[in-house]
């Protein structure tokens, strides 16, 4: 079949040819963008998943029904070495003056102009290497006490009060949260708790790991009543079918049922697997329908595209010791497992995984889904772990 017109497309990220399972999700950002507005109090969202799942499809969706609704977007992705304030910054900048170059700008405009050039002022103290040529007066007494959980909240009603005046809203989207570390997550969650009150048009649409609610929770207490916590999961075997079939009949091309049923035992479900599952199988296809022997030939070039890429990225991150837990993770399968059980495959006391179990924690490899338990972040990650390190020792 024509390779050029495969309509699967694997990437952190891509588009799906098609979006399946998640009009639920969308409509509540379409009510959320909505109600805000229009001056109506309603929770921010934060999407929780696993490695996989969509989010950041999701995230990137959201931008563009907020555009499509006349907001001001600004798109972020944290990062483990760059922090919240200078992350923040540049965009804000182009916001205002963006704002400013609007017929009529007042002075909530100006004054938001002031106030960033303060918080930039404040955050530079710790980040030197911040300059982002904003030559104004800045505002002094506003946003530069140098303590963010202060500055950054006085700094969003200031952006969020320019916005208003000019009839208009902003959506701050930020893709992989959980990388801000516990101050910067307490100052983004007291911010937005602040604008709420006052009923100012910005909202934030966040993106992370499950582990996400509870830092949210530990930070600060009232998120959970000021945020909404979508969980993004896997699709139903009947969504995940649609999400094969729909795009493959749309170019003249359909799948066997029992090459579908393969897919979805092999991907669970996972939307980034089905896409890889279903490119590779439409490229090895010599004709419709693919069938299931074309699967069982595609699945071997999907493994290795997966441990070369999305896995091994991953795993090249990780220290000895972070590997052995893992391993040893992998040896009890693919659920979730009692730290304890994982000591005893370690054959180490539970209390000396502490250390290596709260990095893999930061790094974003497994996260606690009941106290006491860990599981992967990674999907289908214990069998890349088995592949990568067949013999298992303690």
């Amino acid at each position: 079949m024509d390779q050029i017109k495969n309509p699967f497309s694997p990437g952190a990220g891509s588009p799906p040819p098609e979006l399946v399972g998640r009009e639920p999700v969308l409509d509540q950002a379409r009510v959320l963008l909505g109600r805000i507005k229009i001056g109506r109090s309603e929770k921010s969202m934060l999407l929780t998943g696993l490695r996989g799942v969509g989010k950041t499809v999701l995230l990137n969706e959201i931008e563009r029904l907020a555009d499509a609704g006349g907001y001001r977007t600004i798109a972020v992705e944290a990062h483990e070495d760059k922090r919240l304030g200078p992350l923040l910054a540049p965009y804000l900048r182009r916001l205002l003056f963006d704002l400013d170059r609007a017929a009529g700008a007042g002075d909530k405009v100006k004054r938001g102009l002031a106030v960033l050039r303060s918080f930039i002022g404040s955050i530079k103290l710790s980040f030197g290497d911040v300059d982002i040529g904003l030559d104004i007066e800045p505002e002094k007494g506003a946003a530069d006490s140098g303590d963010l959980e202060i500055d950054l909240p006085n700094l969003f009603v200031a952006v969020a009060e320019a916005a208003a005046e000019r009839n208009s809203s902003v959506a701050l989207l930020i893709d992989e949260i959980q990388y801000f570390n516990h101050k910067e997550l307490g100052a983004l969650i007291m911010a937005m708790h602040k604008v709420q009150q006052r009923q100012l048009p910005m909202v934030l649409v966040g993106a992370g790991l499950p582990i996400l609610p509870g830092l949210a929770g530990e930070s600060k207490s009232y998120a959970e009543r000021l945020f909404s916590f979508p969980d993004i999961g896997a699709l139903s075997e009947a969504d995940a079918a649609k999400a094969l079939q729909d795009p493959a009949r749309d170019a003249g091309v359909s799948f066997e049922e029992d090459a579908l049923h393969e897919i979805f035992r092999l991907t669970k479900g996972y939307p980034y697997f089905l896409q890889e599952w279903g490119y590779q199988a439409w490229n090895m296809a010599p004709s419709s329908p693919i069938t299931l022997d074309i699967v069982n030939t595609a699945t071997a070039t999907v493994i290795r595209r997966l441990d070369a890429n999305f896995f091994r990225v991953r795993y090249e991150r990780l220290t000895p010791s972070e590997k052995n837990f893992l391993r040893a993770m992998a040896e009890l399968g693919p659920c979730d497992h009692r730290t304890g059980d994982i000591a005893e495959t370690l054959g180490v006391k539970v209390n000396s995984l502490g250390p290596v179990r709260a990095k893999l924690i930061k790094k974003g490899m497994i996260y606690s889904p009941a106290h006491g338990d860990m599981a992967f972040t990674v999907p289908l990650f214990d069998a890349f772990m088995v592949r990568a390190i067949p013999q298992f020792y303690r």
